[in-house]
C-alpha cells in the first residue's frame, strides 16, 4: 500500500492547493486590512476549495472530458451562495453594503479554480488585476463620491416619507 502512493501527483496537489492557498490569501489580506466581513482565512479556504474541486475534476478528467468544465460551472455558481450571504440590504434608504465582499469572495473561487487547473500565469495576473482595482481604486471611488458609504437614493427611487 505505502509503496503505491504517487508522490508525484502529491506534490503537485501541494503545489497547486499551495498556490491557491496564498493567492486566496493576498486577496483576503487586502479585505482584512480594510476591515471587511471575509478576511484572509474565509478567501484562503474559499480558493484551496475552488482548487479541490477542480484538482478532484481532473483526476475524472480522463474518462470524462467534460468533468473540469463541469465543475467549473459548479464552482462558479455555487459560490454565488456563500457571497449572497454577505449582502445586506439596510433599513429603507436604499443602501446595500457587501457587494465588493461578494464579489471577493467569487473572485478567491476564481483564483483557486485557475490554481487547481495550474494556470499559475492566469491566477498571479489577476490577484494584480484584482488588487488595483481594491486597493488603488477605494480612494478614486471615496473622491468620486461612490463609495459604499454613499446612501443617496437612486434616481426614481420612491421615499416612503415623502407627501
Amino acid at each position: 500500500m505505502i509503496g503505491s502512493f504517487d508522490w508525484s501527483a502529491f506534490i503537485d496537489a501541494i503545489a497547486r492547493l499551495g498556490v491557491a492557498a496564498a493567492l486566496g490569501g493576498v486577496l483576503g489580506l487586502e479585505r482584512e486590512l480594510s476591515g471587511h466581513w471575509a478576511g484572509l482565512r474565509t478567501h484562503m479556504l474559499v480558493a484551496v476549495g475552488a482548487a479541490v474541486f477542480i484538482v478532484a475534476g481532473t483526476l475524472l478528467g480522463a474518462d470524462h472530458p467534460d468533468a473540469v468544465s463541469r465543475i467549473v460551472q459548479g464552482v462558479a455558481t455555487g459560490i454565488g451562495f456563500l457571497g449572497a450571504g454577505t449582502i445586506l440590504k439596510l433599513g429603507d434608504q436604499q443602501e446595500i453594503k457587501g457587494l465588493t465582499t461578494a464579489s471577493s469572495i467569487w473572485l478567491a473561487a476564481a483564483l483557486g479554480t485557475a490554481a487547481g487547473l495550474a494556470a499559475y500565469e492566469l491566477a498571479a495576473a489577476a490577484l494584480v488585476v484584482s488588487l488595483f482595482v481594491l486597493a488603488v481604486l477605494r480612494p478614486v471611488e471615496g473622491r468620486l463620491g461612490r463609495s459604499h458609504h454613499h446612501h443617496e437614493k437612486p434616481p426614481g427611487a420612491h421615499d416612503p416619507k415623502a407627501k
